[in-house]
């Protein structure tokens, strides 16, 4: 899909395209509308990240909570966006070995007891090792440090999901 099309849209077809893009946040898309026309796809990722970035603590925290935790309950019911489905299948989540799966089931509690939110990491280039790495280093961080790495991590959700467009 090429930028043209996209500032072509109306608000309800854009909303309807990119609501997704911020997991179950369909207010970045909603927020961001108004400062069409994007010059390139990587602008349109930008406009939104400035979205989230000016609305504060709460929402934030909420778009951090919208995110399912990996290889989690949700993956077991099979309540996955679409696009989070991917990403984790893609990960080779939906490929655990028992051991792998009950060792993230561990960490996902650990860390949820620790920040109070879901462990998020965009999963793109990453297998099960590396991520069951990524969770052990982050969860030596401090509260507010995990949060804003979550915050750089949907960033980067947003930017691989953009990109599937892009290149429709």
């Amino acid at each position: 899909m090429k930028i043209d099309q996209i500032n072509q849209f109306s608000q309800s077809e854009f909303i309807d395209t990119f609501s997704g893009i911020f997991e179950h946040s369909p207010w970045v898309a909603e927020q961001a509308y108004v400062h069409k026309p994007f010059h390139s796809i990587e602008d349109l990722h930008q406009k939104m990240v400035e979205v989230v970035r000016g609305s504060g603590h709460a929402p934030q925290l909420k778009l951090i909570c919208a995110h399912p935790e990996l290889a989690g309950k949700a993956a077991v019911r099979k309540d996955l966006t679409h696009h989070s489905l991917n990403e984790q299948s893609g990960a080779g989540l939906d490929q655990c070995s028992p051991e792998e799966f009950e060792l993230l089931q561990s960490l996902n509690a650990q860390y949820l007891t620790k920040f109070g939110f879901p462990f998020i990491l965009a999963v793109k280039g990453h297998n099960r090792q590396s991520i069951i790495q990524n969770f052990a280093n982050r969860l030596n961080h401090e509260k507010t440090v995990e949060f804003q790495e979550c915050l750089e991590q949907i960033y980067r959700i947003a930017q691989f999901r953009l990109e599937t467009y892009a290149n429709a």
